[in-house]
């Protein structure tokens, strides 16, 4: 893709909320979320402590039409829920392949949500791939189960470094072939 097209972002619905393209109008929450020390030492991204204007310069990228990954919102007001649960994205890869990475907020743990945002984004497929991809720190355990629910295979292990961390950490890579 041309980095002068403009890509579509669709929205992807479930039973419990839906997957929407992130908007300004959620950093607030993001920023509330991701400044929870518990969430940003489970992800590679998100500083600990949050920086002023990072989560506004997240958005403004995710938002961008030239952007190599996708964002959407778990969105819970069709049952009366919060404008933002987590986020899941795509980012998009060579030969057909995208990765799938994904934060839940801790009031939202164990509640299926990240299994269910990512099995309706895998079945939707908006990028068309034909493989995805995804890791997880080795000690969460509850995301690399989410992914194995989800059809994904574990094919070893990396490191990756933690922002918040400040540090390497061992991670378990995951891939799920679509065709």
């Amino acid at each position: 893709m041309s980095l002068d097209q403009s890509v579509v972002q669709p929205t992807i619905q479930t039973e419990r909320f839906d997957l929407r393209p992130l908007r300004q109008s959620d950093t607030g929450l993001i920023a509330y979320y991701t400044g929870d020390k518990r969430l940003a030492d489970m992800t590679t991204s998100i500083p600990y402590p949050l920086p002023p204007g990072a989560t506004e310069a997240y958005v403004a990228r995710v938002m961008s039409s030239d952007r190599s990954e996708d964002v959407w919102a778990m969105d819970g007001t069709k049952e009366d829920g919060p404008e933002v649960m987590g986020v899941i994205s795509l980012e998009r890869m060579d030969h057909e392949q995208s990765e799938v990475s994904y934060w839940v907020a801790p009031a939202f743990w164990n509640t299926g949500l990240a299994s269910d945002a990512v099995r309706a984004l895998v079945d939707a497929n908006p990028m068309g791939s034909a493989t995805m991809f995804a890791s997880v720190f080795q000690e969460n355990l509850a995301s690399a189960r989410v992914l194995t629910n989800c059809g994904f295979e574990y094919i070893g292990e990396a490191e990756a470094f933690s922002v918040a961390r400040n540090t390497k950490v061992a991670t378990w890579t995951y891939l799920r072939k679509l065709r």
